[in-house]
């Protein structure tokens, strides 16, 4: 409690000193206030112009067009502007629309014409909404108003035709490249052609060479297989005909001793009837129409192979020109001439692949090198053509972008609020510049007045005289003219109010002017 009393006692004591050196602080104020106040009421007023622009960046063919044609994303587009705006060459046609370049006659004017646009011209968002805000400050209205209009036009030009030039430029690019991709395309397939009409005669139109060897193998010996089982049939039919089952005829009917067996035409299909007999016995009963049908076609069959046997069997064994065993011998010699000349036609077809394995073995030493050399050929054609269709097929969707966007432009925009002469200025802010002024005078003051206090000490307390010396103070003495003192002190106070008050006055009158937009300046040079 009494380290609070004390630092209490200590302010005091400092506040004290500085009312003590008041004089530093009317002097400060006088100094500084009504040079301040002048300086800023003659600062030039400033007008601010200003724009709106709305950018819709919606599309109804980007959903359409998704995966046909190149999308630029139209948002990106306007923040790319947006980000390039104040580039100097940007800056250098605002300069140059709004005519200001020509106030500047010397190089350090121009750079610092173009440093003033580049820092006046402030661009904003509101985020989402996509709302642009253009401004710009000078103290020529119609200067302010203009370069506002400049920047909003390049604005809305620069990204209408940034796409339409970008699309150009990738379409100028691409043409380039299809060009150069056609001519080398063109080449390799020469090449490719030339390397195939050289070596004709090893490269195969199909597969590889060691694929072909193999595959030729296998056809020669399925050609060889062919020509066995010819030879096999051909064996069989000349036994039947040469008398090896000369007791035989077209039925199969064994002669001597043993009991004939005959087989005619009829007994397959007899044997077909009596199984689906049973197997519909299995299932019917004797009076079902398919089992009484069947039965009559069996019996219908067995009763015709009966008649045949009978026929045979009545014949002259003697005779061997019946008219069925001739026309079987004759047809086992025809079926033997056709084996043959199927095997005259194998043997050739063996021979040929016989000459093609041998010439390609004695090729197979100059086969790896010829195939890695084709292997890189069509290496390179293949990715020569692989990059040429796919250029194409970019040409193609760039075209259709470029339609898209001539048809519909992507994007949209809306003049909200144009740039107009402002009327009144917006600028300096002459109240906060007031008051700062105020506040640095006596604040100045102040400061040179505690500094004053602490280098030359007043004691205005017998305690400080104890704290100072180390020496109790045991009484305190009243100065003999104390009414001249007072008197002092009033006039001293009265001086520091009188001044003060003059500074508030001052600082009240020029705050008030500026709110009613009163120039005093100029009304003080027509008074005088």
């Amino acid at each position: 409690m009494q380290d609070l009393q004390q630092t209490i006692q200590m302010v005091f004591d400092y506040i004290r000193g500085i009312w003590i050196k008041k004089r530093y602080l009317i002097i400060c104020s006088w100094l500084i206030c009504p040079i301040g106040f002048v300086y800023v009421a003659k600062m030039p007023d400033v007008y601010r112009s200003e724009a709106q622009v709305y950018v819709d960046t919606r599309s109804m063919l980007a959903p359409i067009l998704a995966g046909i044609s190149i999308y630029n994303n139209p948002e990106q587009e306007v923040q790319m502007m947006a980000r390039t705006l104040k580039s100097r060459a940007n800056i250098e046609e605002i300069a140059r629309e709004s005519d200001l370049d020509i106030t500047a006659t010397t190089d350090a004017a121009y750079e610092g014409l173009i440093n003033r646009l580049t820092n006046g011209i402030q661009l904003r968002t509101t985020g989402r909404q996509n709302i642009y805000t253009i401004s710009f400050t000078d103290t020529r209205p119609d200067i302010a108003r203009t370069v506002v209009q400049e920047t909003l036009d390049i604005f809305v030009e620069g990204s209408l035709g940034g796409n339409r030039r970008g699309t150009d430029n990738a379409s100028r690019f691409l043409d380039e490249q299809i060009a150069e991709y056609e001519s080398r395309l063109t080449d390799a397939e020469q090449q490719r052609a030339d390397f195939r009409r050289q070596h004709s005669d090893i490269l195969p139109l199909k597969g590889t060479f060691h694929g072909n060897l193999v595959e030729l193998n296998e056809q020669l010996g399925t050609t060889r297989l062919q020509i066995k089982e010819a030879e096999q049939q051909i064996l069989s039919l000349e036994a039947r005909l040469s008398g090896k089952q000369k007791a035989s005829d077209g039925f199969a009917v064994r002669s001597g001793d043993e009991t004939p067996v005959i087989t005619t035409r009829f007994d397959s299909r007899i044997l077909a009837q009596e199984e689906k007999l049973d197997a519909l016995k299995l299932r019917f009963t004797d009076k079902h129409p398919d089992v009484i049908e069947t039965q009559n076609l069996l019996n219908a069959l067995i009763k015709s192979r009966d008649a045949e046997i009978k026929a045979y069997l009545e014949q002259d064994p003697n005779e061997d020109s019946s008219p069925i065993l001739n026309q079987l011998n004759q047809e086992i010699t025809l079926e033997i001439s056709k084996l043959e000349s199927a095997i005259a036609s194998l043997k050739v077809r063996e021979t040929n692949f016989i000459s093609k394995i041998e010439d390609l073995r004695n090729k197979i030493d100059l086969v790896p090198q010829i195939e890695a050399e084709g292997i890189a050929k069509n290496r390179n054609y293949d990715i020569i053509k692989q990059k040429y269709e796919e250029l194409l097929s970019r040409k193609e969707a760039a075209d259709i972008s470029e339609r898209a966007a001539i048809s519909s432009e992507e994007l949209q925009f809306r003049i909200i609020k144009p740039p107009l002469v402002p009327t009144a200025p917006t600028g300096p802010e002459r109240f906060m510049n007031y008051t700062v002024v105020l506040v640095l005078g006596f604040g100045v003051g102040i400061g040179i007045a505690f500094l004053m206090s602490q280098l030359t000490p007043i004691l205005v307390r017998g305690q400080q005289l104890a704290t100072i010396t180390g020496f109790p103070v045991l009484g305190a003495v009243t100065h003999l003219d104390l009414d001249k003192i007072r008197r002092r002190n009033k006039l001293r106070m009265f001086l520091f109010i009188l001044s003060s008050g003059a500074i508030v006055s001052m600082y009240a009158i020029l705050v008030a002017a500026d709110t009613m937009n009163i120039d005093l300046i100029s009304k003080f040079k027509v008074m005088l």
